[in-house]
């Protein structure tokens, strides 16, 4: 009862590029209360705490008891151990992507959500996309999937190799809308300016016969997202940066488009906040005791594939040196 008369008490778990965008959603909500931000760079920790009026700690065990809900927003490696002691305490946590750096862990953190009756959200941010949400008005059974997802090189998630860093968001999407098991995973990837794999392909072989082919690079000239669906008598691209939704669909066979027999439609949305969709959607599910949009085991299914696809490639890199 008391969550629902008063604000969310929440906390944010490392504060660097995309933590410190966590504090400032929250701190804009007027039904939360940003109470902690934590980082062991207390610099940093406290630059974010007065930025956005809050208390600075540098030990995520120093906010035990003040908060109902955390974001943690830290290294991958550090995912599991961090929201498990926060579990164990009954706080609900949002888990940035990917969820954790096995499925041990995930299953472990699943269990342990689910034995207390809290609240896991796993941050695949581009659910809340708003070319991402149409889609599901306009996909119906897809048989092929083409996905570019490049990046120029930054100096951040370089604990994790590009598939855990880019390439699970595409994955997540699309076991997402295509609702069909993965019968084969093909895949190739190379280490170009780290030490870790910066440049992957995926071939990914569903149960229902669709075929998706995804490519990720992060040591890319330019930014680009983009997918293409193939289904029957539709084609739809979408640009997750432009927020751009084309369909191609059969109609007129005397109609005037540059396709024959097709009709072309184009659908750009408004600029809208993602991350604030996505933390509004953890809060909500934090008052209602609901589900949330991406629960642990939506992250877990992610988490599997791109494990998978590593382990793909690393066997591929093996053998080619040996």
């Amino acid at each position: 009862m008391g969550r629902q008369k008063q604000k969310l008490r929440v906390g944010v778990i490392g504060v660097g590029y995309l933590g410190k965008f966590h504090a400032e959603k929250y701190a804009w909500m007027t039904d939360v209360d940003l109470v902690a931000v934590v980082d062991v760079d207390k610099p940093s920790a406290q630059i974010t705490a007065d930025r956005f009026n809050t208390q600075a700690y540098t030990r995520h065990t120093d906010i035990y008891g003040k908060v109902d809900a955390v974001s943690i927003v830290t290294p991958t490696p550090l995912h599991y151990r961090i929201s498990r002691d926060f579990l164990e305490k009954g706080v609900d946590v949002l888990i940035e992507k990917p969820m954790t750096t096995s499925l041990d862990e995930a299953d472990e953190l699943i269990a342990l959500a689910r034995s207390q009756g809290l609240i896991i959200q796993v941050g695949h941010l581009e659910r809340f996309n708003p070319a991402v949400m149409a889609l599901a008005d306009v996909i119906d059974g897809p048989m092929f999937v083409e996905s570019h997802r490049l990046s120029l090189f930054k100096d951040r998630a370089t604990d994790v190799n590009v598939v855990l860093d880019l390439m699970i968001h595409d994955i997540d999407i699309l076991l997402n809308f295509i609702g069909s098991k993965i019968k084969r995973i093909h895949a190739s990837g190379v280490a170009v300016i780290t030490d870790r794999v910066d440049i992957a392909n995926a071939r990914l072989e569903f149960a229902s016969g669709c075929v998706a082919n995804v490519t990720t690079s992060r040591v890319s000239m330019k930014n680009q997202r983009k997918i293409r669906l193939f289904q029957k008598n539709a084609y739809i691209a979408v640009d997750f940066a432009k927020r751009e939704i084309i369909t191609v669909r059969k109609g007129n066979p005397n109609g005037p488009g540059p396709i024959p027999g097709m009709d072309i439609s184009s659908h750009q949305f408004e600029e809208e906040d993602p991350l604030n969709s996505e933390l509004k959607s953890f809060v909500r599910s934090v008052r209602s005791r609901e589900a949330s949009k991406i629960p642990g085991e939506a992250g877990r299914s992610a988490l599997a594939v791109a494990l998978n696809i590593i382990d793909q490639i690393d066997a591929n890199t093996r053998r080619l040196i040996g």
